[in-house]
């Protein structure tokens, strides 16, 4: 009789898992999958997904400094990544486009998020 208890509450415990596991199922983040396609897109491979990611996010923050410029930022990242420059660009464009709204909205209102020194040699 005793057994027959247990082997109930262990099956009644083991569905109750099993529902609250199927009750809410757990959801992909879309932005950092979508921002490993584009790195894949473009090229940039080889990196660990969760690092990459990190990284990206990681470039918000740089943009709110207003010390750093778009170079000293390309910069950082390609330290940071081990790349050449031209994919530490590439990949800083990237997560920026994934990972910082603000900046892309102040991109589409006309204002730059950071300092864009090349262009004051267009009259800027």
């Amino acid at each position: 009789m005793m057994f027959r208890r247990m082997a109930c509450a262990t099956a009644a415990t083991g569905l109750m898992a099993g529902a609250m596991a199927l009750a809410a199922p757990a959801q992909a983040d879309t932005t950092t999958d979508d921002f490993l396609a584009a790195l894949s897109s473009a090229g940039i491979t080889g990196m660990d997904p969760g690092q990459a990611v990190e990284m990206g996010q990681s470039i918000c923050p740089l943009l709110a400094d207003r010390s750093q410029n778009t170079a000293d930022i390309a910069s950082t990242v390609a330290d940071r990544m081990g790349r050449p420059l031209g994919a530490a660009t590439m990949f800083t464009g990237l997560a920026v486009s994934f990972f910082c709204p603000r900046a892309v909205q102040d991109l589409a209102n006309g204002q730059t998020p950071i300092p864009l020194p090349f262009l004051n040699n267009f009259g800027f």
